[in-house]
């Protein structure tokens, strides 16, 4: 399996490229982030490396303890900064290990995967990471440690996940089949990756994420 951090770090490098490339437009269009601008999702990207622990913290607390506005006020926040700048971060910092409470390193590739087509689904561009990198996502998403704030606890119950673009399986039921990009972000609550998959679980997957 190729190292987490080699993949993390090969793929912010791909991010701060494909924010390069959007111009005002793309990046003031909304994202599959429901909080989020494109230009918000480059900002969220970078607020590991401008924004310490203690700083989420105390920002968290003025939020009335949720870790969601914090991060969507410090988004918005880092947001007013020109790409440039933002995307040069993601380059300068993109070999760096930063603390991931709770989901670890696999916490942190999954997250620059996930949103770099929350970014470029919407805006009806290609880019994308490699099916090397869902592979490991999709190995990651059903674990414990994901259930931890990206894959809540019975979501994938009863329902057996296949990848049509490499060899991949997971679990037993109901199928859900579909490419790797879509299966993670679906199973990661992006519903409108749920028009991309086929099966007879894929109806049980709706109602999970969005209800009848």
């Amino acid at each position: 399996m190729p190292d987490v951090l080699v993949r993390t770090a090969a793929n912010r490098r791909m991010l701060a490229d494909f924010f390069d490339s959007l111009d005002d437009s793309g990046l003031d269009s909304p994202s599959l982030c429901d909080a989020w601008t494109v230009r918000e999702v480059l900002a969220h990207l970078t607020m590991p490396f401008l924004v310490d622990l203690k700083g989420l913290i105390w920002r968290a607390v003025r939020a009335r303890g949720s870790l969601d506005r914090a991060s969507e006020s410090i988004a918005a926040e880092l947001a007013t900064r020109p790409v440039g700048e933002l995307t040069k971060v993601l380059r300068d910092h993109a070999e760096e290990r930063v603390p991931a409470p709770g989901v670890g390193p696999m916490g942190q590739m999954a997250d620059g995967c996930l949103h770099l087509r929350d970014c470029a689904r919407p805006l009806g561009l290609a880019d994308d990471v490699s099916v090397a990198d869902w592979r490991m996502v999709l190995d990651w998403l059903p674990t414990r440690q994901a259930s931890r704030g990206v894959v809540p606890k019975g979501r994938l119950d009863g329902l057996a996940l296949r990848s049509t673009d490499q060899d991949w399986a997971w679990g037993s039921g109901a199928a859900v089949e579909g490419s790797s990009e879509a299966l993670a972000m679906a199973v990661s609550g992006r519903a409108v990756a749920l028009d991309d998959l086929t099966g007879p679980g894929v109806q049980t997957l709706r109602v999970r994420l969005v209800g009848g």
